[in-house]
Formats: C-alpha cells, sequence, structure tokens
C-alpha cells in the first residue's frame, strides 16, 4: 500500500491536458488567437521539424504539475508536428517553445501578464508578443543572455525565428509572412480558397470548352473526309478516274 505521505514519484504524476480556463473571453481575442495560430501552421506546414499548437499547456519541469502555462499560441522549432495532449518538454528533447503569444482580454490583468513573461523568461522562451486587440497595442520581448528585453520598436519588426513582419495600423495589426502575404482570418482565407476554386472551375470549363470545339472540329473533317472517299468511289462507279 503507497503511503499518501510519501513523496509521488514521477509515474504517479499527473499531468492534465487542460487547465479548466477557457480559450477565450470573447470573440475578438479568439479571432486573433485562431488567425495567428492557423497562419504560422499554413506558413510552416511544409516543416517537419516545427511544431506550432495554440492554447496548449506546457509543462517544463518534470515532476511538477503546477509548474504549467498555456500560450494562446507557440511555436517550436526542432520537434516534429503530431498530436499531442500537452507539450511535456522533458519528453520534447528538452527543447522549450521558442515564440510564444499572448492576445489580452479584459480579464488579463497586468499582474497575469507580468507573471507570464516572469515565466516565459525563466523557461527558454526567445521572443515574446503580446497584442491587445481593443486597444489595438502590441508590444514584444526579445531574449538577450538570461532575459527578456523589451522591442523597441515593434512598427516593421520582424521576428528572427519566423521571420514575420508586424505592421501596427491605426485600427488593427497586420503580420506579414516573408513571401509578403498577409495573415488572414479564417473567412479570409475561406474567401480566397473559394476564389481560387472559381477560377479553378472557370478554367476547367474553358479547357472543357476547347476540348469540345476540337472534337467538333475533327467530326467535321472525318465527315469531309467520307463525303470525298464516296464522291471518289461514286465516280470510278462512272467509269472516271479522278486522278
Amino acid at each position: 500500500m503507497v503511503n499518501p505521505l510519501s513523496p509521488a514519484t514521477d509515474t504517479e504524476i499527473v499531468y492534465p491536458d487542460s487547465d479548466g480556463q477557457h480559450k477565450a473571453d470573447n470573440t475578438k481575442q479568439f479571432r486573433w488567437i485562431v488567425t495567428i495560430k492557423e497562419n504560422l501552421e499554413i506558413w510552416f506546414a511544409s516543416r517537419e521539424d516545427v511544431f506550432v499548437a495554440g492554447d496548449f499547456l506546457w509543462y517544463p519541469v518534470e515532476g511538477n504539475n503546477k509548474i504549467r502555462q498555456a500560450p494562446d499560441a507557440m511555436v517550436v522549432f526542432g520537434r516534429p508536428k503530431g498530436d499531442r495532449g500537452s507539450y511535456k518538454q522533458w519528453q520534447e528533447d528538452n527543447i522549450a517553445p521558442q515564440v510564444v503569444f499572448e492576445i489580452l482580454s479584459p480579464k488579463n490583468w497586468m499582474k497575469r501578464m507580468a507573471e507570464k513573461l516572469l515565466f516565459y523568461q525563466r523557461y527558454g522562451v526567445e521572443e515574446y508578443y503580446v497584442y491587445d486587440p481593443d486597444d489595438n497595442e502590441l508590444i514584444g520581448f526579445l531574449r538577450s543572455g538570461d532575459w527578456l528585453e523589451p522591442i523597441p520598436v515593434i512598427s516593421g519588426w520582424v521576428s528572427p525565428r519566423l521571420e514575420i513582419r508586424f505592421e501596427p495600423l491605426e485600427n488593427t495589426l497586420e503580420i506579414y509572412r516573408p513571401d509578403g502575404r498577409r495573415f488572414l482570418t479564417p473567412v479570409e482565407l475561406d474567401r480566397l480558397r473559394e476564389a481560387e476554386f472559381q477560377r479553378a472551375e472557370q478554367e476547367r470549363q474553358r479547357a472543357e470548352q476547347e476540348r469540345q470545339r476540337a472534337d467538333e472540329a475533327i467530326q467535321q473533317l472525318e465527315a469531309e473526309r467520307e463525303r470525298y472517299q464516296a464522291l471518289l468511289a461514286q465516280l470510278r462507279q462512272q467509269g472516271i478516274d479522278p486522278e
């Protein structure tokens, strides 16, 4: 029988896949979480060694399930894609997420953000970005030694790891991929896919029309050839050699 007062072994420790918190406090915050996470996943889709997740529990210390955070979005270079219940760092070659994002909501008090900054600083995050969609304010932090230092000028800033560019505008934030394409919301992505589908469908219809016209031309030529052969046969029956 296990002594309930004895220290728990690592095999007895449960690392929950959920912290019981809502993913987002409002639609605006959720839209930004999804937009950033999905666009990052799309951009790194061809990289098998880049893992992207959103609102995903990260446990940096083996044996302690109380030390954890669930970044709104995080990117880990050097780890394979694939489904996980949570990110247990000791099972991931001890590689910490290099880049994390947090989207503020009215419930994200400054004290909470300060606690997250200290956590990410302590456990190895290289880049930390915080966006407040209500005030349209973006701040970023970049690792320098043991510290996450504020990025002095965020407008036009290019992430060293992600190579994406941030452009805060008057009423919103725009993020650009290295190929110059803007991060799109799920609705915008769907509209783009629909437009591409429509263009492809129009091309298919044009190609089908061209094929039909070609088939009709071939049929006309075949009919002309048959009429010509019939005329030759008729002339020969009349004793006329057309040649």
